[in-house]
């Protein structure tokens, strides 16, 4: 990889209420695009893709987990809360991959 690989992006808060109910936000197809040519070389297994975030004044480590061919970002309810921000707001997002 060479190291850090950064995107910014804009999206759309959602949620999915699934077993385990979170918020997240979808990264775009282009970013996500080049994030999976990067995929081999970072995956820890079941495509989650190590990142570091900042959205706002918060900054976090975590993993993007793969959906519909692309990848999605998940929102800690303490980052909403921090950060102000709820189901169908549009946010900034500063992501760095790790790993590679």
């Amino acid at each position: 990889m060479g190291g850090p690989v950064e995107f910014e992006f804009t999206g759309e808060i959602w949620h999915w209420r699934g077993p385990s109910p979170f918020h997240f936000v979808t990264v775009p197809e282009e970013q996500a695009a080049d994030i999976q040519a990067l995929a081999a070389d970072v995956t820890y297994g079941w495509g989650m893709i190590p990142v570091r975030v900042r959205l706002g004044g918060t900054a976090w480590k975590t993993s993007l987990f793969p959906k519909d061919g692309g990848y999605v970002l998940p929102l800690k309810d303490s980052v909403r809360r921090a950060e102000s921000v709820e189901l169908g707001d549009m946010v900034e997002v500063e992501l760095t991959v790790l790993g590679g």
